[in-house]
């Protein structure tokens, strides 16, 4: 596909049936907060033991902004959590030190997920995953409350009571499918019992949640557990990708939030995890259809959501083995060399938004959405063009009309879309190489690069107007200067 950049900045002449979307900065403004840039994802616990993995959620939080990171398989037996020696049961948490020493040097917090069952202390022998997690419930409930409870009281010395109060302890990862927990869901609900009172019993205040479910499931039905049998019960957590219904549409995580925002009542509200598609080898995760669903996601599901953890930060992962090819669908922002995807370059735009949304009024409705936010000297406006796989989607040409602005200010312009930060199409130019030099690498790097343009505009007394045409799946960000000179 040949680029022709020129046609991103278009005449300035409207067309009678162009969509034209206007953005008035004497209008009163509403709180935008950050609240997607509160967790990201990750595989599983033994990763964060390695370097390379820890120099990606660095970049993650430095360049992103997230403040904790959740995995699964913490108490697994390649932790070294617990066994049964001859005299009795052998608890060691040196490797879960290592991890939360790290993330505390960085800035960052664990979310703490509880899973899966150490072998020792297990009912059965199902498995998941290449590393085999053990989904079975406990032989004996107490044992486990056990190994919780030594887990909270040495985390509390460690780290103090204050900075523990400020994590979160889930239990357990999507109990309602089989192939993560093998019991019923009256197992999985004692299974929360023991743990909350194991934790509480070394400090009230620490917060535990769950049902830790995919799409949407259980949240009444663990409301009416915990009300009845007097459980705490401190957050809702719960999963979403749309592929969870039959027939999805741009809308359907959109509807899904709202359902489970009115189910949770006034608790807070955390998807632990979310995407476009459960599959770790989906190839639109490393394509710019996935940077366009993350920015039409979040900018919907704003004042729903108090934690929404995206799945995953990098494609260092191992579910179903470790991958080799630095393009293989993989969940994650980076790729397995660290090169960001559109998806990170997404995440890197909607972080530098403001804290204040300005509305938008549009006179038609398609396909492109406009938001909108000013920071203390900057209106940033991110313009995307989405829809699911399969559904009519094409080239828009839409017009920004700006009122109250600075005649004159400087304006800049950077893009996601087939021709610009899409590291995946290089590699595919490169011949697809399974693996990577130096040289291949940091071409990978300059061509998953956002370069900021100069946008003209057109001044119209108090007002500013551009044109711009958004192809299938692309995201353009105009930042304009607010401070007068």
């Amino acid at each position: 596909m040949k680029s022709n950049r020129n046609k991103y900045l278009s005449s300035q002449d409207p067309s009678e049936n162009e969509q034209i979307f206007t953005i008035d900065l004497t209008t009163k403004t509403t709180p935008f907060p950050h609240y997607w840039e509160k967790c990201v994802g990750s595989g599983h616990a033994l990763l964060a033991l390695r370097e390379d993995w820890r120099q990606h959620l660095k970049k993650c939080h430095d360049e992103l902004g997230f403040q904790y990171v959740r995995f699964h398989g913490l108490l697994n037996d390649d932790m070294s959590v617990y066994k049964k020696g001859k005299t009795g049961p052998v608890y060691s948490f040196f490797n879960v030190d290592s991890i939360f020493d790290f993330l505390q040097r960085i800035g960052m917090k664990p979310f703490v997920e509880l899973s899966f069952m150490p072998r020792d202390m297990a009912s059965g022998e199902q498995t998941i995953f290449h590393y085999r997690g053990n989904v079975t419930p406990p032989k004996d409930y107490n044992e486990w409350a056990e190994l919780i409870r030594r887990l909270t009281r040495h985390l509390v010395d460690r780290y103090g009571v204050e900075e523990v109060r400020s994590w979160f302890f889930e239990v357990w990862n999507e109990p309602n499918l089989k192939g993560f927990w093998s019991g019923t869901q009256e197992e999985y609900f004692s299974l929360y019992k023991h743990t909350a009172a194991a934790i509480k019993e070394v400090d009230l205040q620490i917060k535990v949640g769950g049902p830790s479910t995919a799409a949407n499931s259980w949240i009444p039905e663990m409301l009416e557990y915990c009300r009845e049998n007097n459980v705490p019960l401190d957050f809702i957590s719960t999963h979403h990708y749309p592929t969870d219904v039959r027939n999805f549409d741009r809308n359907t995580l959109h509807k899904m939030t709202i359902k489970a925002r009115e189910e949770a009542g006034d608790l807070p509200l955390c998807y632990t995890e979310w995407n476009n598609s459960p599959s770790s080898r989906d190839h639109l995760h490393d394509e710019p259809y996935a940077a366009a669903f993350v920015v039409k996601t979040i900018v919907d599901n704003q004042g729903l959501v108090d934690i929404y953890s995206f799945w995953t930060f990098s494609d260092i992962f191992e579910e179903a083995g470790f991958p080799s090819k630095p393009f293989h669908g993989g969940f994650g922002l980076l790729n397995l060399h660290g090169v960001p995807k559109p998806t990170y370059r997404a995440f890197q735009l909607l972080h530098r938004t403001g804290s204040e949304r300005v509305p938008v009024v549009s006179n038609s409705i398609s396909t492109v959405e406009v938001l909108a936010t000013k920071g203390k000297d900057k209106l940033l406006i991110l313009i995307y063009n989405h829809d699911v796989p399969l559904a009519p989607i094409k080239e828009e040409t839409i017009r920004i009309r700006v009122m109250g602005a600075r005649s004159g200010a400087p304006a800049t312009i950077e893009r996601i879309d087939e021709d610009s930060a899409n590291p995946k199409r290089r590699w595919v130019e490169m011949g697809s190489p399974e693996y990577l030099d130096e040289k291949m690498i940091d071409e990978l790097l300059k061509s998953s690069e956002m370069p900021k343009k100069p946008l003209k505009y057109a001044s119209h007394g108090g007002d500013i107007s551009f044109n711009l045409t958004i192809p299938p799946h692309g995201v353009a960000a105009v930042t304009l200067d607010l401070i007068k000179h």
